[in-house]
C-alpha cells in the first residue's frame, strides 16, 4: 500500500463553497474536500490528448473506476506541513477564553472528556466538568488541531468576500442588478504572513502509478473550486510517495492503558463502581475524521451499532458492546462535472463523531481496524467520505493537564 502525501498551497482565493440543500446561501468551506481533489484531477487528467477513460485496464479506470480505485482524503489547514487531525466531539474548551493554552496563555486550554464520562457513568457520578483554570463553564470545542510534540496547535482559514459584477453578453458590459458576492478562502493568513496550506493524501495499491500520479501532481497547475475561470481556485501541490504504515496496535494499547488508570484514579476517590469494568475486554474508539455516509439496513443513520460495525468489518464478534455514541448529523450534495448533473443529497455523519466500543477478542480485530483506517467506511469514501482514526491520542488529554 502506498501513500501519497499532499501539501497544497493556494495562490489564489478559492471558492470552495457549500450550499445546503434548500437554501439559497453559498458559504465557504473551511478546508477542500476529497471529492473537490478527486474531481480536479479526474478533470486535468481527461484534457490530455489519448485519455480514453472507457479503456479497460488504464490508467484512468484504476484510479478512478475500478474496485480499488483510489482514495482522495479531505485536505485540512495546516502550517509548515503539519499532518492535521480533526478535533474529536468529546473535546472541550472554556466558554469565555476557548482555545489550546500552548497558543495562549490567557485560553482555558483544551482537554477531552471521553473517558472521565465512561468513568462518571460506571461509578454512578454525574460528570460536568469546568474550566480548569477559572472554574468557568466549558462547552465542545470542533475544529482541525497538529501536533509536535507536546504542542498542540488550532488549524483555521481566513475567508473574504469577493464581490463581483454580471456581464451582459450582448452588450459585453455590467449588468443592471447583477451584483454578486462570493465568499473565498484567503491566499494567505494572519494578514499575509503565512500562506494558505492544507494537507492530505491519495492511498493507492499501485505503486508504480503512485509514483506517476505524485509527480504528475507536482507538475500540474490545477484549479480547485468554482469560479475558475475568475482567476480563482489556483493552487501549487507538493507531493511525497511513502510505504501507509499503520500504528494502530500501539494507539489501542496506550488507549486501554489510559483508561484502566483513570478508572482506578476514579476508584480512589469514590470506592467501589456500580459497574465494573470488565477485565477480559479491550477498548477502542472509532474518531471521523471526515463526514461519513452510514447506512444500516438501508436507512442513513450516525450510529454505528455492533451487529453494523461487524458487518463493515467483517468480523464475527457476538460480544463486541457499544458504550458511548458521540455524532451528530449534516447535508451534503454537490455538482458532479463529468455529468453535468447535481449530485444526490446525502445524510452524513459529522466529522469529530466518537464512538467507543469494546471486545474481548481484540486481536481479531486488529487487521480489520487497520484496512478500516486505510478504506474507510460507509458509502463514497474515495471522495474522502468515511475516513476514519482508531483510538485517537487526544482522548488522553484530561482536564488537569489540559493543552
Amino acid at each position: 500500500m502506498k501513500e501519497i502525501q499532499l501539501t497544497i498551497k493556494a495562490l489564489s482565493p478559492l471558492a470552495i463553497g457549500r450550499q445546503k440543500p434548500g437554501g439559497s446561501i453559498s458559504e465557504a468551506q473551511d478546508y477542500i474536500p476529497g471529492s473537490v481533489i478527486r474531481g480536479a484531477v479526474a478533470a486535468q487528467i481527461l484534457r490530455q490528448p489519448g485519455v480514453d477513460p472507457d479503456q479497460p485496464g488504464g490508467d484512468f479506470q484504476t484510479l478512478f473506476v475500478d474496485e480499488g480505485a483510489a482514495i482522495f482524503s479531505n485536505a485540512y489547514p495546516t502550517s509548515k506541513g503539519r499532518r492535521s487531525q480533526v478535533l474529536p466531539a468529546t473535546a472541550v474548551s472554556s466558554k469565555t477564553a476557548s482555545g489550546f493554552r500552548t497558543e495562549k496563555p490567557e485560553n482555558g486550554g483544551v482537554f477531552d472528556t471521553l473517558i472521565d464520562r465512561f468513568c462518571a457513568e460506571g461509578y454512578g457520578h454525574l460528570y460536568d466538568p469546568n474550566c480548569p483554570q477559572d472554574g468557568g463553564r466549558v462547552e465542545p470545542l470542533g475544529g482541525f488541531y497538529s501536533r509536535e510534540g507536546k504542542q498542540y496547535r488550532s488549524q483555521s482559514v481566513e475567508t473574504r468576500l469577493l464581490t463581483r459584477v454580471g456581464i451582459n453578453r450582448r452588450r459585453s458590459t455590467a449588468q443592471e442588478q447583477m451584483l454578486y458576492s462570493i465568499e473565498a478562502i484567503n491566499e494567505t493568513q494572519k494578514k499575509g504572513r503565512e500562506d494558505s496550506l492544507f494537507s492530505g493524501t491519495i492511498h493507492l495499491e499501485d505503486g508504480g502509478l503512485a509514483e506517476v500520479l505524485a509527480e504528475y501532481l507536482t507538475s500540474s497547475r490545477l484549479r480547485l473550486g468554482g469560479s475558475a475561470s475568475r482567476g480563482l481556485g489556483k493552487v501549487e501541490i507538493q507531493s511525497e510517495v511513502k510505504d501507509y504504515q499503520a500504528d494502530t496496535d500501539l494507539r489501542v494499547k496506550a488507549f486501554n492503558k489510559a483508561l484502566r488508570d483513570r478508572w482506578q484514579t476514579w476508584g480512589n476517590i469514590f470506592g467501589v463502581p456500580q459497574t465494573p469494568l470488565p477485565e477480559s475486554h479491550e477498548f477502542f474508539t472509532l474518531d471521523l475524521q471526515s463526514d461519513a455516509i452510514l447506512t444500516e439496513q438501508w436507512h442513513r443513520t450516525t450510529v454505528i451499532s455492533p451487529a453494523m460495525l461487524c458487518s463493515i468489518a467483517g468480523v464475527e464478534d457476538t460480544d463486541l458492546q457499544v458504550h458511548a455514541t458521540y455524532s451528530s448529523y449534516d447535508y451534503r450534495s454537490g455538482w458532479n462535472a463529468a455529468w453535468g448533473l447535481m449530485k444526490d443529497v446525502e445524510l452524513v455523519t459529522n466529522k469529530g463523531a466518537v464512538y467507543l466500543f469494546s471486545t474481548p477478542k481484540i486481536k481479531a480485530w486488529m487487521p480489520a481496524l487497520e484496512a478500516l483506517e486505510h478504506n474507510g467506511f460507509g458509502d463514497r469514501t474515495s471522495e474522502g467520505f468515511g475516513q476514519v482514526q482508531v483510538c485517537s491520542e487526544f482522548h488522553h488529554v484530561f482536564r488537569e493537564d489540559a493543552a
